[in-house]
């Protein structure tokens, strides 16, 4: 996580937002059953960089690009790579779009599937 606001021509973005826009880029994506998952990846996450129960992290890189991580659950019978592939771009769209941030990379963690009932 970014531990400070950054600043785009002369406006303040906080963290938390960066991290709402990549996870409803990734939440549209078909295929992705859901943003994070508290389970075993959850347990093991905790003892990472990423802090306790993270799923998104958002840091900004040398380059003042942006550099994501996301750890996602895919719906079973969808492509894994696909999934992964479409859900790096939509979050590099989202973030272009709405705040005009160029990504450097968007690395995408499928930590489960997630089965019809």
């Amino acid at each position: 996580m970014m531990s400070e606001e950054i600043k785009i021509e002369g406006l303040g973005i906080a963290p938390g937002v960066l991290e709402t826009i990549v996870t409803l880029a990734a939440e549209s994506v078909d295929g992705v059953a859901q943003v994070c998952y508290p389970g075993l990846a959850g347990m093991v996450r905790k003892s990472s960089s990423m802090g306790p129960g993270r799923c998104v992290e958002v840091s900004l890189g040398e380059s003042s690009e942006v550099n994501v991580a996301i750890h996602v659950r895919a719906l079973y019978g969808h492509p894994l790579r696909e999934v992964a592939h479409k859900t790096q771009e939509a979050i590099a769209d989202a973030l272009a779009s709405q705040v005009g941030l160029k990504t450097e990379t968007v690395d995408v963690y499928i930590d489960g599937i997630d089965f019809p009932a």
